[in-house]
């Protein structure tokens, strides 16, 4: 009955979204946030400080006033496929991945759980109560078809819903069949807000979405051939996700409203860097 109740709600939540077509979130001008992964040869650059980053907004170079490491608590939301195309088999290791997961979480950290089908439903808010995320982990079946595109606008608002680092794991085994929103107006919103998403996607049915949404938000996409190693792939994401930096200016000399290309680099080094590329502003 909860979880009926849950997916009505959600419905309607996403119904007037799709109606209203503005997303809403602004990124805070005053203070524009980055997720930033730092790598030399495959392996983390770590015990960076502010003025070893370089970061142009819109072409114009602005000064780093903080990069933290490992100091902000996160709040994980995974966005878990459930229809019908899963087998039994796949449903037990994503359900074993998602504990794993949890399993590497601290007391701080909080996480929450989406799933859905032909329905986003909201399995657990963001909480430190992590048995009830397993519960509802437990109690996840899958049926129906795929609304991944409604589901992964449900798991960023539930990311941006308390302070914290926010990472959004979203796994599918396929193409969406049934959202109400269109990719464009999710991807907008992504823009909009601090959210990390990570996708791990699995089957040979695939669109760009997921690809353009982990890319606009800094993330990455997992594509595996089995779900057998899923439990290995879910604790890399947290792992990898920890041990980026967030870092943060306040533009200068930049318009306020509009895109605002980032472009984010380490002084003086030849390093890969993985950083959103920009940032949607109201104001």
């Amino acid at each position: 009955m909860i979880r009926t109740i849950a997916a009505v709600c959600w419905s309607v939540l996403l119904t007037g979204a799709v109606l209203a077509q503005t997303p809403s979130f602004s990124s805070r001008i005053e203070a524009v946030r980055v997720d930033v992964l730092v790598t030399e040869n495959g392996k983390r650059v770590l015990g960076l400080q502010p003025d070893d980053f370089e970061v142009m907004d819109n072409g114009v170079p602005q000064k780093v006033d903080l990069a933290s490491y490992e100091q902000i608590p996160l709040n994980v939301v995974l966005a878990l496929d459930m229809s019908a195309s899963l087998d039994p088999s796949q449903l037990d290791h994503l359900r074993s991945a998602g504990k794993a997961l949890l399993g590497g979480l601290t007391d701080t950290d909080q996480a929450a759980l989406v799933t859905f089908s032909q329905v986003v439903v909201e399995g657990a808010p963001l909480t430190t109560d992590f048995a009830r995320v397993r519960t509802a982990l437990d109690e996840a079946r899958s049926a129906g078809q795929t609304s991944l595109v409604d589901a992964s606008f449900a798991g960023i608002v539930i990311g941006e819903s308390d302070v914290g680092r926010a990472l959004l794991i979203v796994f599918s085994d396929g193409v969406d069949t049934r959202s109400w929103l269109s990719a464009d107006t999710v991807l907008e919103t992504a823009k909009r807000s601090d959210v990390v998403v990570y996708g791990v996607e699995i089957g040979k049915r695939r669109t760009s979405y997921t690809r353009d949404l982990t890319a606009a938000t800094g993330g990455r996409l997992i594509e595996i051939e089995s779900t057998k190693d899923l439990n290995a792939t879910f604790r890399s994401i947290l792992e990898e996700f920890r041990q980026r930096y967030v870092i943060s200016y306040s533009p200068q000399g930049v318009a306020p409203g509009g895109w605002h290309r980032l472009d984010v680099r380490l002084k003086g080094r030849n390093v890969a860097v993985r950083a959103r590329p920009g940032y949607l502003s109201d104001k």
